[in-house]
């Protein structure tokens, strides 16, 4: 806390100085607006702490909490004086306590590093942190807190020329409905109408939309200073919807009815339909809107969790289309276990490892270390069947993070600069 004793002497000092100039209207307005900045920040607890916490990156401007401890534990807190019970949903659920003010507050253990989607259940009911900004993701809009990482920052604006992130609608014939995309264009886009560039289809996961990898994960800084740093080729990036049904048929639920003991749907009527829109709608509309390399070469598809499941299974079956495939959590072995046969999987295509590896430039495959026997061991067990037959892989692990945004940021961060080198 500043001291006020030599506050009070630099605000003399400044007074002495400076007010003696100006009007006598200006310089008493000048004078109350210093000392009621003196007196709020002596008090700013977005800038001073006892224990060295600070807000998280992700609060509404202004918000004091939720906020990050050095040991990177987390307080929520949040006022509802008339609420009986309060759990933090972070994953696991913490007991909120309450004061005699109707504020409630939990803190978390040390969390692993990265962003983590979150909700306040009050009185039974999942709610968004009012203090957070929130994010489409667990199938609906959620509360995000982001857990820094020590020494990175990979992920964050710099001071190095800016591509565009561009909002656009086309109408898909596959599913009789309008489309919202988001494209990437690199630096100097604008600038050269001479110059064409490759593509990559970039996929988000199971209850999250195309806003994800804009807003969560931080792609359009990633690949801006990964092309500053000369180590990723100038490339657009398209960011699509993971879900679709063609015309006249029923929607496939994300996940089994609340209560339900069932497993998990079986997304392959879905991806189908995904695959059209690719194939048949958003491909042949990006090569006409923007300036593309069109040949397949010049063309990769890469994804998260379900969207990199869509990437193997769409990419696989259109390898005329694309040369470089990439899955972050998530690939061409699901995330059951199954047992991997060269000559049946993804029809055949991976049959003659030889002619396969001549004709894919890049198969890209990551896991975060801390995301659980479930996730790591099907993608890692994915991989290692692979390359048991022959068929050559980049494998890559996030080491201490989990099935979450920073995985994916690294998994990008890694793979982009394989692309388009050939």
């Amino acid at each position: 806390m500043p001291n006020s004793i030599s506050s009070a002497s630099r605000t003399s000092s400044w007074i002495s100085n400076d007010l003696k100039k100006m009007t006598p209207k200006f310089a008493i307005l000048t004078l109350c607006l210093i000392v009621a900045r003196q007196l709020c920040w002596a008090q700013d607890p977005l800038v001073f702490s006892t224990d060295g916490s600070k807000p998280a990156s992700t609060n509404v401007l202004g918000q004091a909490y939720p906020r990050i401890h050095p040991d990177l534990r987390a307080t929520v807190r949040i006022k509802a004086p008339e609420a009986k019970k309060l759990e933090l949903d972070l994953g696991k659920k913490y007991p909120m306590a309450v004061d005699g003010e109707g504020v409630w507050t939990a803190t978390t253990e040390p969390l692993v590093p990265g962003f983590h989607y979150y909700s306040i259940i009050i009185d039974g009911v999942a709610v968004c942190d009012p203090a957070s900004e929130t994010f489409y993701g667990m199938g609906r809009q959620a509360s995000g807190i982001e857990i820094p990482t020590a020494g990175e920052d990979f992920y964050e604006i710099k001071d190095v020329p800016h591509g565009e992130v561009r909002e656009r609608w086309y109408h898909a014939t596959t599913t009789d409905a309008w489309r919202r995309i988001y494209v990437y264009t690199p630096p100097g886009y604008d600038k050269d109408p001479q110059i064409r560039y490759p593509v990559l289809y970039l996929q988000h996961g199971g209850g999250e939309d195309e806003r994800g990898w804009v807003v969560q994960g931080h792609m359009s800084q990633i690949m801006d200073n990964l092309i500053a740093e000369k180590k990723a080729q100038p490339m657009i990036v398209v960011m699509e919807k993971g879900y679709a049904k063609k015309v006249g048929e029923p929607e496939v639920p994300l996940r089994p009815p609340s209560g339900s003991t069932a497993m998990p749907p079986d997304f392959s009527r879905m991806f189908s339909a995904v695959e059209e829109v690719f194939t048949k709608d958003l491909i042949p509309m990006i090569d006409t809107t923007y300036r593309t390399k069109s040949d397949r070469s010049s063309r990769a598809m890469a994804g998260l969790s379900m969207g990199g499941m869509q990437a193997f299974v769409i990419g696989l079956k259109n390898l005329n289309s694309f040369a470089y495939l990439g899955g972050f959590s998530g690939a061409g072995g699901g995330f059951g276990g199954e047992t991997f046969d060269p000559k049946t999987s993804h029809g055949g295509v991976m049959a003659d490892a030889k002619s396969f590896n001549q004709k894919v430039s890049v198969l890209f495959m990551s896991i975060g270390t801390a995301e659980g026997e479930r996730f790591y061991h099907s993608v890692k067990g994915y991989r290692d069947a692979l390359e048991s037959v022959g068929i050559k892989t980049v494998y890559y692990e996030s080491p201490g993070t989990a099935h979450e945004w920073h995985t994916w940021r690294r998994s990008l961060r890694e793979f982009a600069p394989l692309l388009f080198n050939k």
